[in-house]
């Protein structure tokens, strides 16, 4: 049996697996969690990061308004189902800049698709930054009420930007999927690594889209999702994969297991997806048939996740599998 590295979680969101599902993952049976009117200005609230804090949970959610705008806004949860939204985006304030520097620095062209890793007690937000086209920001707090922001980390363009939640040989990792100023048609995920959060090099490449049919769903891109889970395996990954069909692109969920301490190096990645849009929330809303793993909850005690993921451009879902139900899937349907 597989064994996540971490803390034990006694209050993850939780609900078993309906009797007679044969799949590795499983819907939350009241989903969609959040809906796209959670607070009075969102037209959509999807795509978004959530983590333990304190005795309950803390979140940074993908709002975008009814005047079609991109930001970021603080949340806060007992159960990890149930969430109370922030109505105003999160205001950061630029880490060591004066004020005419500041004000330059923090200028805001959208702000999208965020993760949270908490890393030397500090939570850690990365999203994609809008700074002459898509990048990586990324920024701080303690509290989930006051804000900081540090040095985006790459030129643009890039796209889901993911820190690894520790050190390893003594670098900051994060992984990350190059892309273009559109809807890009295109995306492998490499890493990178840093000594101090600023200056990030070592680029490596990870892996690629299959350009044939043995695993057709992950063709056009793929891009990493949650924090990548810890496991006396190696580094547990859940990301998106899609497909462009006659009906534009299609987004669906996979799994992979990376070296503990080269993670550059893929041990086993899933043929089959884990999850794809089926239910009406994932398949109808204002960009159709997506389904996009941004951040998961672990229990070390009992091998128990939850998976949070973005629903049509819309809305927001939970999804619910154990370490040992991925893994032993990936391994007997191996890419």
């Amino acid at each position: 049996m597989a064994r996540i590295i971490g803390d034990p979680l006694p209050n993850i969101p939780w609900e078993d697996k309906p009797k007679g599902c044969k799949a590795p993952i499983w819907r939350y049976s009241g989903n969609p969690i959040i809906k796209r009117d959670a607070i009075p200005t969102s037209n959509s609230i999807f795509n978004s990061a959530v983590i333990r804090y304190k005795d309950g949970f803390a979140g940074v959610f993908r709002c975008d308004s009814k005047a079609l705008s991109m930001d970021l806004f603080a949340g806060f949860s007992k159960d990890g189902i149930n969430w109370d939204i922030e109505e105003t985006p999160i205001q950061f304030i630029g880490e060591g800049k004066n004020p005419d520097e500041e004000q330059e620095f923090l200028k805001r062209e959208y702000r999208y698709d965020p993760r949270i890793c908490y890393l030397d007690g500090k939570y850690y937000i990365t999203w994609c930054n809008g700074y002459h086209g898509p990048t990586i920001g990324v920024g701080y707090t303690y509290d989930f009420k006051t804000f900081y922001q540090i040095e985006n980390a790459f030129l643009p363009y890039n796209r889901n930007g993911v820190l690894f939640p520790r050190k390893i040989n003594g670098k900051y990792c994060m992984l990350s999927r190059p892309s273009d100023t559109g809807h890009t048609p295109f995306g492998d995920i490499f890493v990178s690594f840093s000594p101090d959060m600023v200056f990030w090099g070592k680029h490596r490449h990870v892996m690629g889209p299959i350009k044939d049919d043995r695993s057709a769903w992950q063709s056009t891109k793929i891009g990493a999702g949650p924090i990548p889970i810890e496991t006396d395996e190696g580094w547990l990954l859940f990301y998106h994969g899609v497909i462009t069909t006659c009906n534009g692109f299609v987004y669906r969920m996979g799994a992979a297991l990376l070296d503990i301490d080269k993670p550059w190096k893929v041990k086993v990645r899933s043929r089959y997806y884990i999850l794809g849009p089926e239910e009406l929330y994932e398949l109808a809303g204002d960009v159709p048939n997506v389904v996009f793993p941004c951040a998961a909850l672990t229990d070390s005690a009992t091998g128990r996740i939850a998976i949070y993921y973005g629903c049509a451009d819309t809305v927001t879902g939970i999804a619910f599998t154990t370490v040992d139900e991925t893994l032993n899937y990936i391994k007997k349907y191996p890419l």
